[in-house]
């Protein structure tokens, strides 16, 4: 029978102490006192080591199975149902999943030892620097994180990298938001605030990277232009919302971990439920994993006090979306990247050349062009108009005639006309 190492540990230590004993150089009572035992039970274990030698110094209890030593099926079972369905898997992760669906009440400890055991684990040795933590912000909705994370999300299309736009909220960790786009764009970003928007209300900061969308950089590693916004920048400055830039990977720590996490986790949750496409995985996000998520990672402010403010009359629709300034052309046409937009005729107006109009996209792809408070016209994603104003009636011609009676001859002056006869 093979006994652990600490078993072998004390019955050198105890022989060490007995031998001393035997030959005077200890005294038995001294003797008991070193190895923390009885004079009683010393003597027992010297009766032992001269009846059985070395071996008589081990523990007995080692040789009797424990009674509550878990059963070697329900050990086979856990490790068979991460080598055949969750290999991957962190151990926190796979602990949580097997717990919750398939009824396994073992510690994670003891999970742990047994897939290290098994070689279906690796031993990491913690990481040892030392780092000095920022204190999270105290209310719910003061400051945001917002990031994107271009990754190979759905193990059943490997070829498919698209980018994850997570949204949590600094002081209770929770992520308000979280989808798959086919790529980190403005669009994507607008679409992702747009929907912590309506649900939760406009945040006093937010805090992303530099990238193209955010910020404007003139030079590389130098700080960003804040005079120059971008569109993202101009819709939340419009909204009253800080925008505070992130100068290394270091600095967006949580983000970073946050992305970790979702990559260890996410990526098997979606390879063993075999979703294969952006619109199942986005609904598998919002309906299972976000609430888990939260549920697990997620943890209650220091103010109880939310620092969302309601979006009250604020026109979303008109603030997240791209915004240039144009010049009517002569031909009463607006360009927009390739897109030509024709105006159609307004009312009172026999022309819109050379009026400064605005020019928006929006993020369902329609594209308007106001002045002021007036609308100009609603495209189509093709340029196509939409709801474009009526084309405005021509002015009638007052010398054309307009029925039968108009063109009856008009009568002669009254010193041509021919005088009665008395």
């Amino acid at each position: 029978m093979s006994y652990p190492g600490a078993a072998w540990e004390r019955a050198m230590r105890v022989q060490e102490v007995l031998l001393k004993a035997l030959s005077g150089e200890l005294h038995w009572f001294r003797a008991a006192d070193i190895l923390g035992m009885h004079p009683r039970s010393l003597r027992r274990w010297r009766e032992r080591y001269e009846q059985f030698g070395y071996h008589g110094l081990i523990d007995k209890r080692y040789e009797r199975p424990s009674k509550r030593r878990v059963p070697f099926a329900e050990v086979e079972r856990v490790v068979r149902l991460y080598r055949e369905r969750y290999r991957g898997f962190n151990v926190r992760h796979f602990h949580q999943i097997v717990r919750r669906e398939h009824a396994v009440t073992l510690s994670y400890s003891y999970v742990k030892a047994a897939l290290q055991t098994a070689g279906l684990v690796k031993k990491r040795r913690p990481r040892g620097r030392h780092r000095r933590r920022r204190e999270p912000r105290a209310c719910f909705g003061e400051l945001l994180h917002l990031d994107g994370s271009t990754h190979p999300w759905l193990a059943a299309v490997p070829e498919l990298r698209p980018c994850l736009i997570a949204i949590p909220d600094d002081a209770t960790n929770q992520v308000l938001h979280a989808a798959l786009y086919p790529s980190e764009s403005r669009q994507a970003v607008m679409t992702a605030l747009a929907a912590v928007f309506r649900t939760y209300g406009l945040p006093m900061a937010l805090y992303t990277d530099r990238a193209k969308w955010a910020f404007h950089t003139p030079h590389a590693k130098a700080p960003v232009d804040k005079t120059r916004l971008t569109q993202v920048g101009r819709a939340l400055a419009r909204l009253g919302i800080e925008h505070i830039p992130a100068y290394s990977p270091q600095a967006r720590g949580r983000s970073e971990r946050l992305n970790r996490t979702f990559q260890d986790r996410l990526v098997n949750e979606l390879r063993v439920a075999q979703i294969a496409t952006l619109e199942a995985a986005n609904a598998y996000l919002r309906d299972v994993f976000l609430p888990q998520h939260n549920a697990t990672f997620a943890r209650p402010p220091r103010d109880a006090v939310s620092a969302f403010v309601p979006l009250g009359e604020a026109n979303l629709d008109l603030l997240l979306c791209h915004e240039e300034q144009r010049v009517v052309a002569r031909d009463n046409t607006v360009t927009l990247g390739r897109l030509v937009l024709q105006i159609a005729p307004q009312p009172h107006r026999r022309s819109c050349a050379g009026l400064t109009v605005t020019v928006r996209q929006h993020l369902d792809q329609r594209y308007t062009i106001t002045r002021g408070t007036q609308s100009l016209g609603t495209f189509g994603a093709d340029g196509a108009p939409m709801d474009a104003a009526a084309p405005v009636a021509a002015r009638p011609d007052r010398r054309a005639p307009t029925s039968r009676l108009d063109r009856r001859p008009s009568p002669p002056p009254a010193h041509k006309r021919p005088q009665a006869s008395l």
